[in-house]
């Protein structure tokens, strides 16, 4: 009798085991399932402030770019702030936001921000913010302004392939070249960061044969937003002598790229890529931008939003990007291309790799 009630119990368990094998189980989450599921977690907010406006096809919109890049590739929620050019309207916007705006990072740039930014970020904390193109008195902020990051970039390392490729460039034997070889610069404004511009762009030239005194001409516009005044000081650069000018200006600099474009000469860009840019809707004037001093802010801003999201951004940190770190550099596209002779690129490619091996030291005004 035990042997029969043994014998049927045994029957009952693979009964169930064969009964359980048939019943379906749930289904592994699919790919798309998964990211719905991601997609209804908030996503991580990023406010970016300017003091100014874009449309500058420089040094705010290249900032943008890196924020939206971030924006695309991590599904972040990005909110542009544009404050203006008016100085009296930075502090009240920055502090507006840091009040009232909701948001995960903050992100602001130029030497003018960071004393606003130091009276700022103490009051909050638990909020974090990154200024980039300049770096705060962390020794002298309330809370040693241990949740800010800055960003600064090594624009005299960039400019100095600027001025060597100006310089080069104007003792080619081509259309829009005079013999006296001469280039130009114009600043924006006579403050510290600008003078490290043309510290850089003076060596470069100088390394190029020129002489910095007499061959690189320097002005300043006096203003950011000023494009008729770009191409005023530019056209008196042209008439001096000047084949090339580099843009250190932000939005004044539209002008000096209409001058160069009505005379017939050459200008260089700064901050982003202007002639491919430009070319989108003007290409015969993008043809007379022979390249760009690139400050990568789209690059390094994109960076610190990736290592934002990972967990592992210095706050209360300065990094400093130079050509080494792609932080700068030069544009090489079509009309670096077609404009530049070989030997010119040449000793730009080894101008480069100096620079990273450290062959090349440039000077700098901070120094």
């Amino acid at each position: 009798m035990k042997s029969k009630i043994l014998w049927f119990t045994v029957l009952l368990v693979i009964a169930s085991l064969a009964l359980g094998a048939c019943t379906p189980q749930p289904a592994a989450p699919t790919a798309i399932q998964q990211a719905q599921t991601e997609s209804s977690a908030p996503k991580p907010k990023i406010v970016l402030l300017i003091n100014g406006t874009l449309g500058d096809k420089s040094f705010f919109d290249s900032a943008a770019r890196g924020v939206k890049q971030a924006q695309d590739e991590f599904g972040l929620d990005v909110k542009i702030i544009e404050a203006g050019y008016d100085p009296a309207k930075w502090q009240p916007a920055l502090e507006d936001a840091a009040a009232n705006e909701d948001y995960d990072l903050m992100i602001m740039g130029n030497p003018e921000m960071a004393e606003l930014l130091k009276e700022v970020a103490p009051r909050y904390p638990d909020k974090k913010f990154v200024i980039f193109d300049t770096t705060m008195d962390y020794e002298n902020c309330e809370n040693q302004c241990s949740n800010v990051y800055s960003i600064l970039y090594k624009q005299n390392e960039g400019s100095y392939l600027a001025g060597l490729y100006a310089g080069l460039m104007t003792q080619q034997e081509m259309e829009g070249m005079n013999p006296e070889g001469v280039v130009g610069v114009i600043g924006g404004q006579d403050i510290p960061i600008i003078s490290d511009f043309i510290v850089g762009y003076q060596q470069g030239a100088k390394d190029a044969g020129l002489d910095p005194a007499s061959g690189v001409i320097v002005q300043y516009a006096g203003g950011w937003n000023d494009p008729a005044k770009g191409k005023e000081i530019t056209k008196a650069m042209y008439q001096q002598g000047a084949d090339i000018v580099f843009n250190v200006a932000g939005g004044t600099g539209v002008g000096i790229f209409q001058a160069a474009q009505e005379d017939r000469r050459f200008a260089i860009g700064v901050d982003s890529d202007q002639a491919t840019v430009i070319a989108e809707t003007d290409p015969e004037q993008a043809d007379h931008i022979l390249t760009s001093m690139l400050k990568n802010v789209d690059k390094s801003l994109y960076r610190a939003i990736k290592l934002f999201l990972e967990g592992s951004l210095p706050f209360g940190q300065t990094e400093t990007l130079g050509v080494a770190e792609d932080g700068v550099g030069l544009a090489f596209n079509k009309f670096y291309d077609q404009h530049t002779p070989a030997d010119v690129k040449a000793r730009i490619e080894q101008a480069q790799k100096d620079l990273v091996a450290g062959k090349i030291v440039v000077e700098s005004f901070f120094k």
